[in-house]
């Protein structure tokens, strides 16, 4: 994996774990992820209008992600209420570096080798190490934690495979964010009614400001797919738990316990290991 790549993944990862500490509080998570895919469709239609068109091998992946994106919002919001962030996070993410490798070397012929296999498991099993002595929740939140890490990684390979037909990684971003804004807005009109925006002031403000870092990350992720394998770019991605440990630890009063020293350290080994060999 190149330098380049492996520095930009990094910087997404540093972004992912901000803009969750935007998020962290009381506000209607549902709400406020509706409101984020509107921001990020109102930002990505100008990129849509002047981009020529993804390749029209792309639109099946481009369509089928959108819809899993949907799928993941509504089960992430769901987990949240049955369990806390710090409990069930670790676990969502430390499961997506597993199944994405699984899944792009089953899926799209990725070759895997010792260095990658054990640098993705360093760091899924770090992520989800840090859950230990926190009360790590329920059965079944655990349960649901997974089966959202499962559909993280479905658009992550669908988009690893879908972006490498669009022609322009770019523009497949584009679209997809408008695709899924368009889905969000629907579904949530037909399960809670219409998205209220009056009285919402500063909501609106931190919703904004986390739908533009959303689509800069993610369009960030579908240039570093697009040039190489979805196992280990996966896996650096989810260093953003470190990042978000950090900024827990050196922002919002949270400690930071040996166990997740060492955890953090397994996922630094685990990284080191992707960006140099991968």
């Amino acid at each position: 994996m190149s330098v380049s790549v492996v520095g930009l993944v990094l910087v997404a990862a540093v972004l992912h774990a901000s803009w969750n500490a935007l998020l962290r509080g009381g506000v209607d998570r549902l709400w406020l992820v509706t409101v984020m895919s509107l921001a990020t469709s109102a930002i990505a239609l100008p990129f849509a209008l002047v981009l020529p068109l993804p390749g029209a091998g792309a639109w099946p992946y481009l369509l089928f992600s959108a819809a899993m994106q949907v799928l993941y919002t509504y089960f992430l919001v769901w987990v949240y209420r049955l369990a806390d962030l710090g409990a069930v996070y670790p676990v969502i993410r430390g499961c997506v570096p597993l199944l994405v490798t699984l899944g792009a070397a089953l899926l799209a012929g990725q070759r895997l080798t010792l260095p990658t296999v054990a640098g993705v498991g360093l760091v899924s099993l770090g992520i989800m190490a840090t859950v230990l002595g926190r009360g790590g929740g329920d059965r079944k939140a655990l349960g649901l934690a997974v089966l959202t890490g499962a559909v993280i990684a479905t658009y992550t390979v669908t988009d690893g495979v879908g972006v490498r037909h669009a022609g322009s990684s770019t523009a497949y971003t584009a679209w997809i964010f408008l695709v899924f804004g368009a889905l969000m807005l629907l579904t949530h009109g037909l399960v809670h009614g219409r998205v209220e925006l009056r009285g919402r002031g500063s909501q609106l403000r931190t919703a904004g400001l986390a739908g533009l870092v959303q689509i800069t990350v993610y369009a960030m992720m579908m240039w570093a797919l697009s040039l190489s394998p979805m196992g280990p770019v996966s896996a650096l991605r989810e260093t953003s738990v470190v990042f978000a440990t950090l900024i827990g630890w050196r922002f919002l009063g949270e400690k930071l316990s040996p166990a997740r020293l060492g955890a953090c350290s397994a996922i630094a080994l685990g990284a080191f290991c992707l960006s140099y060999y991968a």
